[in-house]
């Protein structure tokens, strides 16, 4: 069943499926992995004190990251495990107020969790997620990628789980936290990840490169990782009659400076590159 359903998905996203994909709510099916759910304002928590019916209740998370708890006042708990304030409330109670104190937690009612998808998609912006959503999911939410979109797809997860901080971009993402997914892995059903609250999904634009002199087809193409001269010349259908695979040359640029040197067939291309293909010699 999660095989067609991710199967579904895809064609959605390749068909463009707009905005209304992938909503969110706070409903059950919705409700998030306890194991994996951090607590943030606007959750409402149920809490339970065995044999404590006063200290027992629904208590909403202020914007602050706090509920108003009898006894304790203002208690932290945004940015905590449910396990984490059964844990802090246990001992807060034990401290003076109740002897061996049996503390259960859980979300009553869950606040909207988002997500962040830019850069080259047809309609970026904010998305609500419900308990999971995939990278899939997120870029057929936001109309699927533009015809200029690159290779690559960075996934920049939150430090914290909160949408509060805005959209994150490469510049501002810490490098551990990134993950980068091929976006034709992803196309083809091959490579696909969860994301958590607060990640921003960025579409890279294309690079280019560009193949000049005695091939059938000059002109700039997209640029991909890990690809070859060769591979390159058969993108541009290959050397044509007049040209020669000997002596060509790549047109680089270097720390700034415009570089021209030899190349080879199994030289990879860099985004930028030049390749200039040399009549035969007669």
């Amino acid at each position: 069943m999660l095989k067609r359903i991710t199967r579904c998905l895809a064609c959605l996203w390749l068909v463009g499926a707009g905005p209304a994909f992938a909503q969110g709510g706070n409903s059950p099916a919705n409700a998030a992995p306890r194991a994996d759910y951090v607590v943030g304002a606007q959750d409402v928590l149920k809490i339970t004190v065995y044999d404590e019916v006063g200290l027992s209740g629904t208590f909403r998370v202020d914007t602050d990251g706090s509920i108003q708890y009898p006894f304790l006042g203002h208690v932290v708990v945004a940015g905590k495990s449910l396990q984490q304030i059964e844990e802090q409330l246990k001992t807060q109670l034990e401290a003076g107020f109740v002897r061996r104190a049996q503390v259960a937690v859980e979300v009553d009612q869950f606040r909207v969790r988002s997500i962040f998808v830019i850069g080259e998609v047809r309609t970026p912006g904010k998305y609500p997620m419900g308990a999971q959503m995939t990278l899939i999911e997120a870029l057929a939410a936001a109309g699927s990628t533009t015809p200029t979109a690159g290779g690559d797809v960075l996934v920049l997860h939150a430090v914290m789980p909160t949408t509060a901080q805005g959209a994150l971009t490469p510049a501002t993402a810490p490098e551990e936290r990134t993950t980068r997914v091929s976006l034709s892995d992803v196309q083809m059903g091959r490579q696909n990840i969860l994301l958590g609250e607060g990640d921003t999904v960025f579409v890279q634009k294309a690079e280019r490169f560009f193949i000049t002199g005695q091939v059938k087809s000059p002109g700039a193409y997209t640029y991909e990782r890990n690809l070859t001269v060769l591979q390159a010349l058969a993108l541009a259908g290959g050397i044509s009659d007049k040209g020669s695979g000997r002596r060509m040359k790549v047109i680089r640029v270097v720390d700034g400076k415009r570089v021209e040197k030899g190349i080879d067939m199994e030289d990879l291309v860099q985004p930028g590159d030049t390749i200039v293909v040399p009549q035969r010699l007669l």
